[in-house]
């Protein structure tokens, strides 16, 4: 019997003491989900029935063919989760002030995490990001869009996936990527940077498959390092 089930939370305002406000705290199994949180302002936190106020765990999503559409509009955002599954579709928009971004997606290849489709748009502040997609390429089809405007980025995302392709949109301020990849079939990494601090570290370790690697950088400070191996692309780490 499938399980449906749809979730929509607006998070209301309140203050208690010393400890944050804002909290979401999920932990979730079934197909078919739907879920939509959107937090405005102030101490935001999404995360895992483990938490006490203030303070982080991941969320527990566990299932088939879920939908998450997660907002977080101004101050001192946290989004941490693990999710286990096929057939992911997740929006993630930050705008404004100290985000952070963690987020696991079927570490333990419970399901495979097959068919993902991840927007990630951010406006600006302290941003901080980690995406980890698949593991042992037991993962295929992959669309991830990194679209983000400025202040302290920092991206850290490895995704073992054939048939993967990433997309990434950086605008300004003290940029740092860092990709893996882990070397799998029709893998596409495409970044456009801008300017401000720069460093990437990019590797792919292709397998002898069609992968494609673009960089398009406008400038600033330096250190691009790209592997994509197989004797396809030069080394430069």
């Amino acid at each position: 019997m499938e399980f449906y089930t749809t979730i929509a939370l607006l998070a209301l305002f309140f203050t208690l003491g010393l400890y944050a406000d804002n909290e979401i705290y999920i932990d979730q199994s079934g197909n078919n989900a739907n879920i939509d949180l959107e937090q405005l302002g102030s101490s935001n936190i999404i995360g895992g029935t483990d938490a006490v106020a203030g303070t982080m765990t991941a969320l527990d999503l566990d299932g088939l063919n879920l939908t998450l559409d997660i907002n977080q509009i101004g101050s001192s955002n946290q989004f941490l989760g693990d999710i286990l599954g096929d057939n992911i579709t997740g929006f993630f928009e930050f705008d404004g002030d100290s985000n952070i971004f963690d987020i696991q997606v079927d570490p333990t290849d419970t399901y495979g995490a097959d068919s993902g489709d991840y927007n990630v748009d951010v406006t600006g502040s302290s941003n901080e990001f980690t995406l980890n997609v698949g593991t042992n390429a037991l993962a295929s089809t992959l669309d991830l869009d990194w679209v983000i405007n400025g202040d302290s980025n920092t991206l850290d995302f490895d995704i073992d996936y054939d048939l993967g392709t990433s997309y990434v949109d950086i605008d300004g301020d003290s940029n740092s990527v860092t990709f893996d990849g882990s070397g799998y079939q029709s893998g596409y990494f495409y970044l456009d940077q801008t300017g401000n601090g720069r460093t990437y570290n990019i590797t792919q370790s292709s397998t002898l498959a069609s992968d494609w690697l673009k960089i398009i950088s406008n400038g600033n400070n330096g250190t691009v390092c790209i592997v994509q191996n197989d004797g396809g692309t030069s080394t430069g780490c």
